[in-house]
């Protein structure tokens, strides 16, 4: 049986542009059927998925994103990225290097944030295995996942979520190459535009963030989504 992928991306009422952007640039590189969703966490608190007290994370889906499998509800893979990734390559390439022996795939950063503040003036963290929660790749059908329900995303710490405290071995977390989740401005920049752009400290639909690397890819990418709403309403 072929594997599937199911794709979700965090949102945030105060980027949708880069939720717009992302999802264009996905969808315009990807050449076979994918389900694509947003995690809204209003919507997932009406569902009752997502019960935890307010907080101030910086962003909506800070740990929503761990309802991904759980909502996938299926034993293929699904994937989780945050908003302000840009698309250059086609996502569903990942499964030609997905093992069945692993629970959850990142990219596993290793890393100091330059800056110290990042996006509309948030204050940048540093944390182990920061990061790595910014693009998983979920086995739906791996043990670990499947108990990674609603009530562990609701009542474990932020840090036991995102430094995955809910794989029971660090053996069953495989790793992708960095250009599945290439932090702007962490890393230098390569010749060849990695496959996801994160713009990570910011992106260029922030006002003060216009000077990014790859900055010119996602104005065009914008411009392209901008034109394509036009022609909807042409037609």
């Amino acid at each position: 049986m072929p594997k599937s992928l199911k794709l979700y991306v965090g949102y945030d009422s105060r980027e949708d542009i880069a939720w717009q952007v992302c999802r264009h640039s996905l969808l315009r590189h990807t050449k076979a059927k994918v389900e694509l969703y947003r995690l809204v966490q209003p919507m997932l608190r009406e569902l009752g998925l997502y019960t935890r007290p307010g907080d101030n994370a910086t962003t909506e889906f800070s740990l929503t994103r761990f309802l991904t499998p759980y909502i996938a509800a299926h034993d293929g893979w699904s994937v989780f990225m945050d908003c302000d990734f840009l698309w250059t390559a086609d996502v569903t390439t990942l499964l030609d290097h997905l093992d069945d022996s692993k629970a959850v795939y990142v990219v596993k950063h290793d890393y100091i944030p330059r800056a110290a503040i990042k996006m509309d003036a948030q204050v940048q963290t540093s944390y182990p295995r920061k990061n790595w929660s910014s693009f998983m790749v979920f086995n739906g059908a791996h043990p670990a996942v499947k108990a990674l329900t609603p009530e562990v995303v609701n009542t474990q710490s932020p840090a036991y979520l995102h430094r995955f405290g809910w794989v029971p071995d660090d053996n069953l977390i495989g790793e992708l190459p960095l250009t599945w989740n290439f932090l702007e401005g962490e890393y230098p920049k390569p010749e060849k535009a990695p496959n996801a752009i994160h713009y990570t400290n910011g992106g260029p639909w922030f006002p003060n963030c216009q000077d990014v690397d790859y900055g010119d890819l996602w104005r065009a990418e914008r411009d392209m989504y901008e034109r394509s709403l036009t022609q909807s309403v042409a037609a």
